[in-house]
Parts: C-alpha cells; sequence; structure tokens
C-alpha cells in the first residue's frame, strides 16, 4: 500500500483559485500563497452575512489508542462523499502543529485517499500561522520582562508571571528555565517556562475571536501577573496588544486548501484538544457555513475533550447551532478499550470488542446530553473481521443509533456514500435541540463537578490546596464566570490513562488552576497533562528526508 505523502504527490489537484470559484469566491476575495493555497479576506463573512448559513456536522470519537483513529480522514471523507451525493460541502479542519508531526502522532491531513492537500505544505509551515501566533505570544512576554527590567511602574511581581514563552515544537527541556542570567544587561532572573505553540492562549484567542477588533481586545485582556501587592496585571497594562494584532493581522485570514477529490478545505488554527480547546477557528467554521451546504469540522480526540469543548466553548461563544455529531470508533480503539494492548490490535479479538464497546457506549451517551443527533462510524482498519465489525453493528441497532461502515481511507468519498446519506437524512427527519450543559455563572467548582460527573462519569471532584487558592482567587477578582477547559489525557474518560473502557468509582484530582481571560475560559489541569510535550525515543522526523530534486520522503 502506498504512503500518505506518496497518495498525495500523485493527486491531481486543482489550483487554488479555482477551488474559491466553486463557492463563488472572487480573485477581491482571496489572497494566494502559491499556486494551491489561499487565505480568505475577512470581509467574506461580512459579505455573505444574508446567505443562508448551511448545516454544521461535528466529527468527534471514541478515546483513541496512542496511534490515533483516523478521526480527521473520516472528516475528510466524509466531506468527499457529501460531495459525490450532489450536495455543496466544506470541510473545516485545524492547522497541524509541528510537534506532534516530527514527534510520535503525526499531521493533522487526514491519510490515505481522504487527505488534504498539499499535504507537505499543510503539516509543515503552511502559510506561516503558527509563526505568527508564536511571535505575537513571545512580544508579550518579552514586553513584561522588559517593563520590568526598565524600572516597573505597574510593579510586577516576577515570581508571579504567569504568561509563559512558547514555540511549536516537542522539546521537553524547555519546560522549566530559568532566564535572565548573565548580569544586570540581561534584566532580572527569574523562573519560566515554554508551553508549546497549540497552548498559547494567543491560539485560543485566534480560535475564538469574531474580528481583528475582538481578537485586539482579547489580546490586551490576558492575564499576563500579578502586582506586588496581588492585583492581577493584564497585557493592555504593558501597551503591547496593538503590536500583538499586528503581527496576526493576515494569520486571522482563514486557509483555504482542497482535498484529493478537490473538496475546498478551510483549515485554521490548531489548539490541542487535550491542553486547550481542541477546535479550529469560529472564523473559519462561519465562513464555511455561509459557503456551502454542509460544513463538516471536527474536534480533537475523544468526545469527552474535544466534543465538550466544542460544545461548551466553541458554540457558546460562536452562537453555533451543529446539526449532527459523527462519532467515530474503530474495533482497534475498541479492542483496545477491552484490555488489548497495542501490539496485537490487528489480531480479533471477540470478547475485547464485546468489552470494550462501553467506552463507545459513554460517548454515545455524551453528545446525546446536549441534544444533537448522533451517528456512529465505523473506521475500518484491513485487519477488522465480519464477525467483529457484526458486534459492534448489532450494539448500535440495540441503542437505536444509525451506523455506518466507512472505508475512506482506502476509497475515499466513495468509502463515506453510506455516511453521508445517513448524515443528510439524519439531519433532514432530526431536529437539533442543542445546548450546552451547563451555565457559565455556576461557581468554577459547579461548572468542573458537571463535566467531571456528566461527561467523564466521575463520582466527585477532589483539588490540590493549590487549585483551591486559585479559585478563591479568581473568585475574588470576578474572574469566574467563564466556560471551563479541562486539561485532561485523551486516552481515558478519567484524568488517569490507564483507566480505559468505561471506568466506574473514580474520581479526578484538579491540580491548578489558570483563566486564560483574553481567550475566555478557565483551564482546570488534571493528573500529569503537560503544556510542552516531549519527544519519543525515535522521532518520526529521524525518517523525514528532502532529496536533491526537492522530492518530500518519510513524512507519514
Amino acid at each position: 500500500m502506498k504512503t500518505d505523502i506518496e497518495i498525495a504527490q500523485e493527486a491531481k489537484i486543482e489550483p487554488i483559485i479555482k477551488i474559491a470559484e466553486k463557492l463563488g469566491l472572487t480573485d477581491d476575495d482571496i489572497e494566494l500563497y502559491g499556486k494551491y493555497k489561499c487565505k480568505i479576506s475577512l470581509d467574506v463573512v461580512n459579505n455573505k452575512e444574508e446567505n443562508k448559513s448551511g448545516k454544521l456536522v461535528l466529527v468527534t470519537a471514541i478515546n483513541p489508542t496512542p496511534a490515533g483513529e483516523g478521526k480527521s480522514t473520516v472528516t475528510v471523507g466524509l466531506g468527499q462523499a457529501l460531495n459525490r451525493i450532489g450536495k455543496n460541502a466544506v470541510i473545516a479542519l485545524r492547522e497541524p502543529s509541528l510537534g506532534p508531526v516530527f514527534g510520535m502522532k503525526g499531521g493533522a491531513a487526514g491519510g490515505g485517499y481522504s487527505q488534504v492537500v498539499p499535504m507537505e505544505d499543510i503539516n509543515l509551515h503552511f502559510t506561516g500561522d503558527m509563526h505568527a501566533i508564536t511571535t505575537a505570544n513571545n512580544l508579550l512576554c518579552a514586553a513584561i520582562d522588559n517593563h520590568i527590567h526598565q524600572g516597573n511602574l505597574l510593579k510586577i511581581d516576577s515570581r508571579r508571571i504567569i504568561f509563559k514563552r512558547v514555540m511549536d515544537m516537542n522539546d521537553r527541556a524547555l519546560r522549566d528555565i530559568v532566564i535572565g542570567m548573565g548580569g544586570k544587561a540581561n534584566g532580572f532572573v527569574r523562573e519560566d517556562g515554554f508551553m508549546i505553540t497549540v497552548a498559547s492562549e494567543i491560539m485560543a484567542i485566534l480560535c475564538l475571536a469574531k474580528d481583528l477588533k475582538d481578537l485586539k481586545e482579547r489580546m490586551g485582556n490576558i492575564l499576563v501577573a500579578y502586582n506586588l501587592d496581588g492585583i492581577p496585571v493584564y497585557a493592555k497594562e504593558i501597551g503591547i496588544q496593538g503590536a500583538m494584532a499586528l503581527l496576526m493581522k493576515d494569520a486571522i485570514k482563514p486557509n483555504l486548501v482542497q482535498t484529493l477529490e478537490n473538496t475546498p478545505a478551510i483549515i485554521h488554527g490548531g489548539p490541542f484538544a487535550n491542553i486547550a480547546h481542541g477546535c479550529n477557528s469560529i472564523i473559519a467554521t462561519k465562513t464555511a457555513m455561509k459557503l456551502g451546504e454542509y460544513t463538516v469540522t471536527e474536534a480533537g480526540f475523544g468526545a469527552d475533550l474535544g466534543a465538550e469543548k466544542f460544545f461548551d466553548i466553541k458554540c457558546r461563544y460562536g452562537g453555533l447551532k451543529p446539526n449532527c455529531t459523527v462519532l467515530v470508533a474503530t474495533i482497534r480503539a475498541i479492542k483496545h478499550h477491552g484490555g488489548v494492548k497495542k501490539d496485537n490490535l490487528n489480531e480479533e479479538n471477540i470478547e475485547a470488542v464485546k468489552k470494550g464497546i462501553k467506552n463507545l457506549e459513554k460517548q454515545v451517551e455524551n453528545i446525546k446530553k446536549y441534544g444533537v443527533p448522533v451517528i456512529v462510524a465505523i473506521n475500518k482498519f484491513i485487519s477488522d473481521t465480519d464477525e467483529e465489525i457484526r458486534i459492534v453493528k448489532e450494539f448500535c441497532d440495540s441503542i437505536d443509533i444509525k451506523v455506518s461502515l466507512t472505508e475512506v481511507w482506502e476509497k475515499g468519498g466513495e468509502g463515506g456514500i453510506d455516511l453521508a446519506k445517513k448524515v443528510v437524512e439524519t439531519i433532514e427527519l432530526e431536529q437539533s435541540n442543542f445546548s450546552p450543559i451547563y451555565d457559565s455563572e455556576l461557581q468554577i467548582k459547579q461548572k468542573i463537578e458537571v463535566i467531571a460527573k456528566e461527561i467523564y462519569g466521575a463520582t466527585g471532584v477532589n483539588y490540590t490546596s493549590m487549585a483551591q487558592k486559585q479559585i478563591k482567587e479568581l473568585e475574588d477578582f470576578k474572574l469566574d464566570k467563564l466556560p471551563i477547559c479541562m486539561a485532561k489525557t485523551q486516552y481515558s474518560l478519567s484524568d488517569n490513562p490507564s483507566l480505559i473502557g468505561r471506568p466506574e468509582g473514580f474520581e479526578i484530582t484538579v491540580r491548578e488552576i489558570r483563566v486564560s481571560n483574553g481567550a475566555g475560559f478557565i483551564v482546570a489541569l488534571t493528573g500529569d497533562i503537560m503544556t510542552m510535550p516531549g519527544l519519543p525515543k525515535v522521532p518520526a522526523a529521524n525518517k523525514m528526508d528532502i532529496l536533491e530534486n526537492g522530492e518530500i520522503v518519510g513524512l507519514f
């Protein structure tokens, strides 16, 4: 079987101008980045305001195995399939981060014959959005340290600077560092650290902002530190938000590319779902909805993370009402939740399927709690057996949930036609009664406990003394009436990655609370979740190369 990059390099892709024309966009609506990429003007959404918004389909998943299970592939394949059955569909995805590209997980451009292209560009520097986010973030960091060095009129407590530097790479050595070494000319010595760019509040702001004005205002509202009197210090007091917005003037515009079958794909923003809110930008999603009859978007990792944050954070701020949810499951992941080790997932194991299907059951229940119709998509792998597939189908029938076997990795849009028809049928026949599961005006602990009990299935929540103190502080400064963004392992419904399947009788522990005041949510960190990942023993980068003729090899 050909690799993803070999398939992508053989594809007959159209000039991006033609893809834009399919969406009714003119030369004035786009800014070209070479022959196959462009940015869409922010005026497009405003100019299309009178257009009726298309239907919104969310693709999410059960808890994955460490290898990932093809959620982006199903998203792309479904978009292609919808176009094959005569629907005008647009795909809305997140941008890949270089960290997982060169690390272990891989990119986010789909796979097989359901990919977005040019995949080399998308998975690498793309249109430079990640670099703009990184630079804007680090400009603020530099300005904070410079303010202290130049006299510190705001009386910033250097021990309580909470806004960290970022880079778009997995580098564990930068998690905790000391800066300002080398004498008076280099500023004051203090502890600091790096996060990965996709965990930056600037990334979250990009994905939740309505427009450039809103982006600048949100960046000004970032809580960067506390002063010596314990009072919050905001970015706008440093006076740097205008320059930060200037660096983001192009990054805020959504990117247009295409799939292998020339389906339009808008790719913009890329926060992780285990440490951030895991959804592409509101601007991109709304643009897609104005340009297409159907918009197919995704939310990272399992429904307990990405979908929950899509519903409770993104839809809340964007005024979005999803019409249908596709829940991706693989036989491999189900067997993993039935206790099968990663190296044995290709072997038939009927009992493991019957046991692991409880994870699928819980994620179906979670989506139903939001009032959104749900369809299960079995993303077929070559190792799946007929008996294993039959068990999953019969289970879905027993709980009155539509199920579709998809082969989009192998067959592209053709392998998703059954799923596409069931999505259209569901939207036409079933009403979405979407509503978030909690009121953001509730107290912080109440909101966390709703998520933990209703979505994870926990019996309760424990808080470290530090988290208790941080909650009290946010309440004192009236910064508590925001949605919650849980930072949690993606591999389990709990905060313990080893508790697979559908664990019961467990509690989660919140060890730290942070406020992303500019983005507009409160982050609750659980378990040992890291905001700066590390590289594996053998990084994917070790297999990558570029030949003398410019051909890229080893990129998945």
